[in-house]
């Protein structure tokens, strides 16, 4: 039986438009809500240290209003663990930041930040957030993961996604993601995937049957400008669960 893939939307970048004027519109919350409607399993919101799009009041109102899992991700920070405490998530997904990069530029280096992140790992799981920790797919990141005590890892997949379909460079960024995903459910690790996915790319990702869950933010909201959330994020599902089912065919057959 094919194991359900489930879709997160990250909300970020429809905060991102509304900052740009400073001003209500749009609300990230009623892109949410319209997430859940479309078939979102979950909304992911990242709360940056120096707030560029979503704001505290953004994360408060999300936490209040919306009915589906939250994933907060978070820098680890004593202000954002403190955030995270406060709120309770269901998932907080701890992630690299820069104050100077555009969007995040790769994995968390957990295996050379063991002793920094023990404690917000630590706190987190004890307050019973399901944390995850965004890395390469690398073995020393994925078992420095386990070694953490993070119930879940995300695979960083935005090396594989600005790579051309196909070429010998593509195949092996795939096949490192494939190996990571194997490797984490093998030390009982619960798998996800993201950044950088589009309608374009995706089905390769999909298609691998460790990941559990795929956080896609970015494309979905550039897509909604041209034809609508409801309809980019419907039309992203429809890929996922197309290439789940047709991979888990292909592996029965």
């Amino acid at each position: 039986m094919s194991r359900k893939l489930r879709l997160g939307v990250n909300i970020d970048h429809v905060a991102t438009i509304r900052n740009a004027r400073g001003i209500a519109h749009p609300d990230p919350i009623r892109a949410a809500r319209m997430a859940a409607e479309a078939g979102a399993d979950g909304i992911t919101a990242h709360l940056r240290e120096d707030r560029r799009h979503i704001s505290d009041d953004d994360i408060d109102r999300l936490a209040a209003q919306i009915e589906l899992p939250l994933n907060l991700e978070m820098a680890a920070t004593d202000e954002m663990l403190a955030i995270a405490l406060h709120h309770k998530p269901h998932a907080a997904c701890i992630v690299p930041e820069k104050r100077a990069e555009l969007t995040t530029e790769g994995g968390l280096d957990a295996h050379g930040g063991e002793n920094h992140l023990r404690r917000y790992v630590d706190e987190m799981v004890k307050a019973g957030i399901r944390v995850s920790l965004f890395i390469d797919p690398d073995e020393s990141q994925i078992r420095s993961a386990r070694r953490l005590g993070a119930p879940v890892v995300e695979l960083h997949t935005g090396t594989y996604a600005e790579m051309t379909p196909g070429s010998d460079a593509w195949a092996q960024e795939l096949e490192r993601i494939v190996q990571g995903a194997a490797l984490a459910e093998d030390l009982g690790l619960e798998c996800h995937a993201g950044h950088g996915l589009s309608y374009d790319n995706v089905g390769a990702i999909a298609a691998i049957p460790n990941l559990v869950e795929l956080n896609i933010g970015h494309f979905l909201v550039g897509e909604a400008i041209f034809g609508g959330l409801d309809s980019a994020i419907k039309r992203m599902r429809a890929l996922m669960d197309q290439a789940r089912a047709e991979a888990t065919g292909s592996r029965s057959a």
